[in-house]
């Protein structure tokens, strides 16, 4: 190799390691300006059975890019949540979104992503995720919001999956998800790419349930193939081979055919 070309890459070495060094003193902020899709936190409070959430998601989307902002408040009653669902969108050969769904009887569901929190212009990138560059939030959604937005406007294959699991476990990972919102919107954290995602995040929550249920494997670092893995650990409610599941719980057309159903939860369940 040529002196000037060391030269170069010693250059690009030496100014990728001081912007490694200065990210480790970046600490965590709820004081950015945000992407206003991801400016305002939910908060959860806790009454017996009774949780009333504040700022749940409901944007109107004309393209991924241009929406109209809304939010709302609502009480969820801990003791008819009889369903939990399991979203994988995933947008390459390894990579994808993951985040979960709470039914609560009819057509009454919630969504819960764990995202990074963007600010306005930002875009993500695995290599920035591993700098200490995005703070962590969980998004607590309508499925019109957050369904509706990669299956008809992203354009994602989305699967939805039911999972099979207890209503004691299903109230406590809902409890457990909103606990950690609400934490989350006091202590900051940053996202990291591969031990603070969407995925690591869920995984953490269903280990803390039940001690051991998902184990360590490539699919939680690259969860493409994380229904695959789910599947294989029985925790997804199926009695048809793996293919044939992927297939069925495929929710793309029914979401475009139901866009402005009123029902839109049901229907892109089949019913």
């Amino acid at each position: 190799m040529s002196k000037p070309w060391r030269w170069i890459l010693g250059i690009v070495g030496g100014l990728a390691a001081i912007r490694i060094g200065m990210s480790l003193f970046i600490q965590p902020s709820t004081n950015r300006d945000w992407s206003v899709d991801q400016s305002v936190l939910p908060v959860a409070t806790f009454e017996g059975p009774m949780v009333t959430i504040r700022n749940i998601r409901n944007f109107r989307y004309e393209t991924t890019d241009r929406y109209t902002p809304a939010w709302y408040d609502k009480t969820f009653d801990l003791r008819k949540l009889e369903s939990a669902w399991f979203v994988v969108e995933p947008f390459g050969r390894a990579a994808a979104h993951t985040f979960v769904s709470f039914g609560f009887g009819g057509n009454d569901f919630v969504a819960i992503s764990v995202e990074i929190r963007k600010e306005k212009g930002e875009a993500f990138s695995a290599i920035k995720g591993l700098l200490r560059q995005y703070e962590l939030m969980y998004v607590v959604g309508d499925e019109r919001d957050l369904i509706k937005l990669r299956t008809n406007y992203r354009k994602d294959t989305v699967y939805l999956y039911p999972m099979r699991t207890t209503p004691e476990r299903m109230r406590e990972m809902f409890t457990a998800m909103l606990n950690r919102a609400n934490t989350l919107a006091e202590h900051p954290e940053f996202y990291n790419t591969l031990t603070n995602t969407c995925t690591t995040n869920l995984v953490r929550h269903v280990n803390q349930l039940v001690p051991g249920r998902v184990p360590l494997h490539p699919s939680v670092l690259l969860p493409a193939n994380s229904d695959k893995l789910a599947y294989q650990l029985g925790l997804i409610e199926t009695n048809l081979p793996f293919t044939e599941t992927r297939a069925h719980f495929q929710i793309n057309e029914r979401a475009q055919k139901y866009a402005d159903d009123p029902e839109f939860s049901l229907r892109i369940r089949g019913h």
